[in-house]
């Protein structure tokens, strides 16, 4: 049974990162074959950097999601603050809800949902153009909160609820505890939020679709414009370091996660 477990294990393994696998090898391919290795090159490394529309494409996503990351990490750490200090029963049943919604709700409904918003708004202020980098900001902001809050209310549920009430018997103000007591406490929670708003925002294409205007293209939106073509290979580089970046924001996602489940364990020892 034991042996049959890890069979299928190493399988699921196998078809999760074997694309990706295949991916990085060719990037460094020295002709344009995806079926061929020629050789080990770096042309398509140097052809991207050479290349400024995408380059371009790569500023204003990095752009977005920081900012994107930004904006949802303090709005999602003040709505996870505030759901956590709720105290009737149905009313924080309700913000639960209401906060897994846009997590639920499939991208395309969300994205076609605010355009039309945007629109709508748009035109009643008799605004020349309806969509822009603002739409898409308030937009990745929207789906990139219930994350953040997902994240942070665990660490206030974890947290030692006299620790503020003792900080203020001490001469503390409210806000004061706050700040030096209790996001010290949440930290992991928020940190993991930002990176996940921030994974989440760089990746959208649908919701940046449908909410992008004619002057800012991200770098979704870049390759999905290239596929009606061709997509060539130095998009294999462009994405070998994408993945690397990921894979070095989710170690450090994980390592905090694990630096705060020892310091709890030690606590309660």
């Amino acid at each position: 049974m034991k042996k049959a477990s890890k069979i299928y294990t190493a399988l699921v393994m196998i078809f999760l990162f074997a694309p990706i696998a295949i991916l990085l090898v060719f990037s460094f391919n020295e002709a344009k074959s995806l079926s061929v290795f020629s050789g080990f090159s770096l042309n398509w490394y140097r052809e991207l950097f050479r290349d400024s529309e995408t380059l371009d494409a790569v500023k204003n996503t990095l752009i977005l999601a920081l900012s994107a990351a930004a904006i949802s990490t303090v709005m999602g750490t003040a709505a996870a603050v505030g759901i956590y200090k709720l105290r009737n029963r149905f009313v924080r049943a309700a913000m639960d809800t209401v906060t897994n919604i846009p997590m639920i709700n499939p991208d395309i409904i969300t994205g076609i949902s605010l355009m039309l918003m945007f629109v709508f708004v748009g035109r009643l202020f008799g605004a020349a153009t309806s969509l822009n980098f603002a739409t898409m900001l308030i937009a990745h902001v929207t789906f990139c909160l219930p994350y953040v809050i997902l994240q942070v209310l665990p660490k206030l549920q974890q947290m030692d609820k006299s620790l503020p009430e003792a900080a203020m018997d001490l001469g503390c103000t409210p806000i004061r505890a706050f700040v030096k007591v209790e996001i010290p406490e949440i930290m992991p929670g928020i940190v993991t939020g930002l990176i996940m708003a921030f994974t989440l925002s760089l990746d959208d294409f649908v919701i940046s679709y449908f909410t992008s205007g004619n002057g800012f293209q991200t770098l979704p939106i870049r390759i999905y414009n290239m596929t009606k073509k061709t997509v060539t290979p130095k998009m294999y580089a462009l994405a070998t370091i994408i993945f690397f970046v990921i894979l070095a924001l989710l170690l450090i996602s994980n390592l905090s996660d694990t630096g705060d489940t020892e310091k709890i364990r030690a606590e309660r020892k």
